[in-house]
């Protein structure tokens, strides 16, 4: 069944209108008329918090509406692979270009120019797109910020909301000089690529985002991942009291280190993500979580223990036999126990 069939039914029969389901999601009347109408298509279902929000004021099932949109917008694509993709409004060109870093504008544009709608276009134009969608999502439900950002525009936050919602589920493709004037611009306020690299630097707006640069690189990684390192890596994930509350991205981080000449050990490990949460290695502390120093000593103490008693062990089982205490040399070891004299 068509999903805009479903709303208008239910709208119907719950003697409801138009207007109190835009007031319920949170955007303009005029919104939800284009999408009831076909004017608009219904936006992408990880991309907006319409059919959470519709699906309870309509009283139905958890995710109903979600589904039928997703199965409409599979057929869509379908129609739609068959034809090639149009370029770049012109004035969403423009935008990009006037955002440049100013020695990299020529170039650039002339490569824009020459190559239109080719791969550093829509390299450049798709960063951009997903740093900005990346704070107006992270934004959307932050009334404040949306209406600081609504001010110069001379929206409502209704309507600033309804545009947000609508950026978000737009691409390079698609993406209209509108959106671009209400919500691009604001958000970015210059950008610099190196063009051997395609290394890219962009710049936000402090006002209305809290990160100040977001820097995006491509770097060559050796075949195999991780390999030599792997079995230290590996124990420190299996002790769980050195690794029990190492987060996701802590992780990662670990796994990416790599140390050509010797294997790293899990105690290594262990020590670097120590290092992670010591807000004294960090410029600004936004460490949210920093191990206690006693439990970061009695942890390390007990490695020591652990070290030592395997070297009594080893040195237990190459000689240490009473008999022959005066052929055996001494050790310059301290960790080992002494002759008893």
């Amino acid at each position: 069944m068509d999903v805009r069939l479903v709303i208008k039914q239910r709208l119907e029969k719950l003697g409801l209108e138009q207007q109190d389901l835009a007031a319920a999601v949170q955007v303009t009347e005029s919104y939800i008329s284009q999408l009831l109408t076909r004017k608009k298509a219904p936006p992408a279902v990880n991309r907006t918090d319409l059919y959470e929000r519709m699906n309870a004021f309509l009283r139905l099932p958890k995710g109903q509406l979600s589904a039928m949109v997703e199965a409409e917008r599979r057929e869509e694509l379908k129609r739609k692979l068959a034809d090639p993709p149009a370029p770049l409004f012109k004035d969403v060109r423009e935008l990009v270009v006037r955002t440049c870093k100013p020695e990299k504008q020529s170039q650039v544009r002339e490569i824009f120019e020459t190559q239109s709608f080719g791969e550093l276009e829509r390299l450049v134009s798709q960063t951009l797109l997903e740093v900005a969608k990346g704070t107006a999502k992270k934004e959307l439900e932050n009334e404040k910020w949306l209406r600081r950002l609504a001010q110069p525009l001379n929206q409502t936050y209704e309507e600033l909301r309804t545009n947000i919602l609508e950026f978000l589920d737009t691409d390079i493709f698609n993406v209209s000089p509108g959106h671009c004037s209400a919500i691009l611009a604001p958000l970015i306020e210059s950008w610099d690529i190196d063009l051997q690299t395609f290394a890219m630097e962009v710049a936000l707006n402090q006002n209305l985002s809290s990160k100040k640069n977001v820097k995006f690189q491509f770097v060559e990684l050796e075949a195999g991942g991780n390999d030599a390192n792997d079995s230290g890596f590996q124990e420190f994930l299996r002790n769980r009291t050195m690794s029990g509350d190492a987060t996701e991205e802590e992780i990662l981080f670990l796994k990416s280190l790599r140390f050509k000449q010797n294997e790293l050990s899990a105690l290594y490990y262990y020590r670097e993500l120590q290092n992670l949460r010591d807000p004294l290695h960090f410029r600004q502390s936004s460490v949210s979580s920093v191990h206690k120093r006693g439990a970061v000593n009695e942890i390390e103490k007990g490695m020591q223990l652990d070290s030592r008693k395997r070297a009594i062990q080893r040195w237990a089982r190459n000689g240490n036999n009473p008999r022959r205490k005066s052929n055996r040399r001494k050790t310059s070891d301290p960790s080992l126990p002494s002759d008893g004299r």
